[in-house]
C-alpha cells in the first residue's frame, strides 16, 4: 500500500471530466476557463468534496504544462496571520505572467485567516486584480468577511451522493484488486458522510488488513458501534433502565474506542429510526445537540454521555 498522502494523490482527478458530484459548478468554472479570464473565486463546502482538486484542475486547464509557474498554492491554516499576506502572497501577486493570462493564488483553509489578515487580503485582491486571480477555499465560508465575498464568484459545494461515492469505491477496488460487497459500500458511504478523501483513507486502512473489505473490517478501522448495540442502549434508556443503559454504553465506548461525539452522532442517527412518538424523538435529538455542544467546548466525554442518557430516561413520562 502507498503512504496515505500518495494514495489520495493517486486517485485525485486532474481533469474537469473526472470530478464527481459537482457538475453544475464544473460547468460554470469550465466556461470561465475557456474564455481565459476567470474572476476571483470562493469555494465553500464540507471537506473532501473536490474544492482543492477542482481549483488545481482549472489551473491545469488554464495554464497547461506551465501551471506550476503560474500558481501559488498555500494553506492558510499553517500561516494564518497578516505577515503571509504582506509577504509571500503580495510578492507573487505583483509579478506579471509571461503568457498574458492572470496568475492564480490558491488559498486553502482561507476561513482560518484572522480578521486582520482577511482585510489585508481584500486590499491585495483589489490592487493586483490586473495580474492575479485568487481562489479562496473554505470549509466555513461564513467566516470569510463580506468585502472578500463581494469580490468573488462564490461556489457552494455539496457532499457527494451515494452513487458518486460508490463509483469512487468501485474504481479503487478494481485498481487495487479489492473485494467490496454491497453492504460494505453502504457502510462506507454512511461513515464517510459524502467525503471522498475519508473513503480513500478508510479503504487504504482496510486494505492493509485484508483484500476483502467487509463490515467488520470497516468497523475495526473507523471504530463505530453496531446499530443493534445503539438500539439496545436507547431502548433501555427510554424504558427507564438507566443503570443497564449506562453500563452497556460505557462497555461499547471502551470496546470500540469511541469518543463522546462519535457516540452522540450514533445515538442521534438511530433515534430517527425508532418507533416512538415524534415529540419524544424531538426532545431526545435536542438533548443530543446540547451534549455535542458541551463536548465540542471541551467537557468530559463520559460525564456528558451519562448526562445524555439520564436526560433520555427523564423525557418519557
Amino acid at each position: 500500500m502507498l503512504e496515505n498522502s500518495l494514495w489520495i494523490e493517486k486517485y485525485r482527478p486532474r481533469r474537469f471530466e473526472d470530478i464527481k458530484g459537482q457538475e453544475h459548478i464544473v460547468a460554470r468554472l469550465k466556461a470561465f476557463v475557456e474564455t481565459k479570464n476567470i474572476p476571483h473565486l470562493l469555494f465553500g463546502g464540507p471537506a473532501g468534496v473536490g474544492k482543492t482538486t477542482l481549483a488545481l484542475a482549472a489551473a491545469m486547464e488554464l495554464y497547461g504544462e506551465d501551471y506550476r509557474k503560474n500558481i501559488l498554492n498555500l494553506n492558510a491554516s499553517d500561516q494564518r496571520g497578516i505577515d503571509v499576506i504582506r509577504g509571500e502572497i503580495k510578492d507573487f501577486a505583483k509579478t506579471i505572467s509571461m503568457n498574458n493570462i492572470h496568475k492564480m493564488i490558491i488559498l486553502d483553509e482561507a476561513d482560518s485567516l484572522t480578521k486582520d489578515a482577511q482585510h489585508a487580503l481584500r486590499r491585495t485582491m483589489e490592487i493586483y486584480s490586473n495580474t492575479t486571480r485568487f481562489c479562496l477555499i473554505a470549509n466555513y465560508p461564513s467566516k470569510i468577511i463580506d468585502p472578500i465575498k463581494s469580490r468573488c464568484a462564490v461556489f457552494y459545494f455539496k457532499p457527494l451522493e451515494k452513487r458518486h461515492i460508490e463509483g469512487i469505491i468501485n474504481e479503487i477496488a478494481s485498481k487495487e484488486n479489492l473485494k467490496v460487497d454491497n453492504e460494505s459500500v453502504d457502510l462506507l458511504y454512511k461513515v464517510s458522510e459524502g467525503d471522498a478523501r475519508k473513503v480513500q483513507n478508510i479503504m487504504q486502512s482496510c486494505a492493509a488488513i485484508s483484500k476483502v473489505i467487509s463490515k467488520s473490517t470497516i468497523s475495526q478501522v473507523v471504530s463505530i458501534a453496531t446499530p443493534k448495540e445503539i438500539r439496545e442502549i436507547l431502548n433501555l434508556a427510554i424504558n427507564k433502565n438507566f443503570i443497564k443503559a449506562r453500563q452497556l454504553l460505557l462497555e461499547t465506548m471502551i470496546k470500540q474506542g469511541l469518543s463522546g461525539i462519535d457516540v452522540v452522532k450514533e445515538l442521534q442517527g438511530e433515534i430517527i429510526n425508532m418507533e416512538i412518538d415524534d415529540e419524544i424523538k424531538a426532545k431526545m435529538i435536542e438533548r443530543c445537540g446540547e451534549a455535542e455542544f458541551r463536548l465540542v467546548e471541551g467537557s468530559d466525554d463520559y460525564m456528558q454521555i451519562e448526562a445524555l442518557l439520564a436526560g433520555f430516561v427523564l423525557i418519557k413520562k
